[in-house]
């Protein structure tokens, strides 16, 4: 065969190969809007409900307007209190609330955990206790905070921190309790003692309850957080929880709603943020049926 067509021949192989790379890059794409809208139209079906039946309430006057404003009073607010500065203000306070809690609360909960995994005494002595402390309600921690700290950041981050820690350290001991003991005894063959063991086969393996336990510990720190602001007002610190107290004294309904929706909308965003890394890492234990 002529070199001429050797060449030809490899040339058109070589631009089969692009075309094919062309398109598989264009199918994931499509498939992540598929997966994408697979994910948003239940959750814009159900915010259409809701609004849906809002309105319906609101047309039958089940409640006084002043009360009860519906979603063409409300809405309106919402978009003109975003704009404002103080609105952006009280909502980095709460958010740096939040976050500076849960970070304390993720190392206690963790160290916690860890102990209470690793100890057989620790774990009769305190087991029930952390149970304990996680079903006892957040708002019972304030009296005690207030006690302790006075009005201030700290009376408020001590029971943010009290209401998550016990979720996570529940977590990680869930997850090390249902590890297989073939994957513990795989481990100690490998030579994997103390702090190794602990780091590189009953962390990773208790990973998805730990996940868990993070995210149960955020919802716990995202409630005692608001019922913290509600109680504990801070001189010139504006956040969501004063602001929506404020809006309850001066009878401002729509104003009032408006802070619940933001409230609203930032646990669900976080809970998303949540849902995504726990399906990863079952994707990447092979525990996700693909469709």
């Amino acid at each position: 065969m002529p070199a001429d067509a050797v060449t030809a021949i490899a040339f058109d192989a070589e631009l089969a190969g692009l075309d094919a790379l062309e398109t598989a890059d264009r199918l994931p794409a499509k498939r992540r809007v598929t997966r994408l809208w697979s994910v948003l139209w239940p959750k814009l079906a159900a915010l259409s409900i809701v609004l849906a039946v809002w309105q319906v309430l609101t047309w039958a006057e089940w409640k006084p307007s002043y009360v009860l404003p519906g979603p063409g009073e409300v809405l309106p607010t919402l978009w003109e209190t975003i704009g404002t500065e103080l609105f952006w203000r009280a909502v980095t306070n709460t958010l740096r609330r939040a976050l500076v809690g849960f970070a304390i609360a993720t190392v206690v909960g963790t160290l916690v955990g860890m102990a209470v995994a690793r100890s057989r005494v620790l774990r009769r002595a305190i087991g029930s206790l952390i149970t304990g402390l996680q079903t006892m309600p957040a708002i019972c921690w304030f009296p005690l905070a207030i006690l302790l700290f006075q009005l201030s950041e700290g009376a408020i981050l001590f029971v943010v921190v009290l209401g998550a820690a016990p979720s996570i350290a529940n977590g990680l001991l869930n997850g090390v309790d249902h590890i297989p003991p073939l994957i513990l005894r795989a481990g100690k063959v490998l030579g994997a003692r103390g702090i190794a063991m602990l780091r590189s086969i009953i962390l990773p393996a208790a990973l998805p309850s730990y996940v868990g336990g993070l995210k149960q510990g955020w919802a716990f720190a995202w409630r005692s957080l608001m019922a913290g602001e509600l109680l504990v007002i801070i001189g010139n610190t504006p956040s969501l929880g004063v602001r929506m107290d404020f809006a309850r004294q001066l009878s401002d309904a729509p104003l009032l709603m408006t802070y619940m929706i933001v409230i609203l909308t930032i646990g669900i965003v976080v809970d998303v943020l949540f849902t995504a890394v726990e399906r990863s890492i079952r994707s990447r234990r092979g525990l996700l049926a693909e469709s």
